[in-house]
């Protein structure tokens, strides 16, 4: 398992707004030159969104359907030019805000390229390799909005240690290596759940009651007989970060695992499982009473300090 905590995200080397489905202007790689050039787009991930952006002329299409139809098309045109293709949810009311303080037209496509690069709404870039747009991607789409803006959330309650936004004033190396430190420890814990539930497939709910609102998080992983494990690095990003920021400031957090456990090496014999833990300081321990969180009912987790 891996974390990419106080990781800061790369500006983009080239933008297109995204949302009108055509390359307006020649975008060449510059990859004899050792630079990597990335395509960043904006996606429209719904009908309500698509025409309430119809008023700025972001789109020529006549609706959603054929909108993401072009869209797929301009996705797959960009990951034969370009090094690195990322795509991020394009909400209507964060750009209609984002133009509000910067002071920039909706209408113009410099403010849409200003809006997707963004260095604060950076944690909601998603990595395009050929997924099919209307399946899965676009689901990842929307939950890597609400990730990122748990993310910030949670970076803004360590004083911008945890994504690396702090500024060169606010600087304080052991301010950063107090937050590193409790990022490993929650990367431990969220790996010590995985260890005992064994092979299987599962789903870990997370939240964590902090000032300004809860911190929650969700992610589906899909274990093996081996112990590899599979999981959005954006879901586990998530996961990590918000464990971090209940261990760094000791609030009152829980977690549920649930799901199938087994495997097709154990004839295919799969059991219901659901686990609860909690904490309210610097360590996680089995829930000392059943728990029910988003409608999951779980029992008290095992040990994680006998987890190896």
């Amino acid at each position: 398992m891996t974390s990419r905590k106080g990781r800061s995200r790369r500006n983009s080397d080239c933008t297109a707004g995204g949302l009108r489905p055509a390359l307006r202007a020649p975008h060449r790689s510059r990859r004899h030159e050792g630079a990597e050039q990335a395509f960043v787009i904006g996606v429209l991930t719904s009908a309500a969104d698509f025409a309430r952006a119809r008023a700025w002329g972001v789109s020529d299409a006549p609706d959603h359907e054929r909108y993401l139809a072009e869209t797929a098309e301009l996705l797959a045109d960009a990951l034969e030019r370009f090094e690195t293709v990322r795509a991020r949810m394009f909400h209507p009311r964060d750009f209609e805000e984002f133009c509000v303080l910067h002071g920039l037209d909706p209408a113009e496509p410099a403010a849409r390229d200003r809006y997707l690069v963004n260095p604060p709404l950076q944690t909601q870039l998603l990595v395009y390799q050929g997924e099919e747009l209307a399946g899965d991607f676009v689901p990842r789409l929307v939950r890597a909005r609400e990730n990122g803006l748990t993310l910030r959330h949670a970076d803004l309650l360590l004083d911008g240690a945890l994504l690396g936004s702090a500024g060169p004033a606010e600087a304080d190396e052991e301010h950063a290596c107090w937050v590193r430190a409790a990022h490993q420890r929650g990367s431990e814990v969220f790996r010590r759940m995985l260890v005992g539930a064994g092979a299987g497939v599962y789903e870990l709910r997370l939240r964590v009651d902090a000032p300004g609102g809860r911190l929650t998080a969700a992610a589906r992983v899909l274990q093996w007989e081996d112990g590899v494990v599979r999981i959005n690095d954006e879901e586990l990003e998530l996961v990590c970060a918000v464990l971090c920021a209940g261990l760094a400031l000791e609030l009152p957090a829980v977690a549920v695992l649930h799901g199938s456990q087994g495997s097709a090496a154990s004839c295919g014999e799969y059991l219901p499982a659901a686990w609860a833990w909690s904490s309210g300081g610097p360590d996680w321990a089995p829930a000392a009473r059943p728990v029910r969180l988003d409608g999951v009912a779980a029992q008290p987790g095992y040990s994680l300090g006998t987890v190896c």
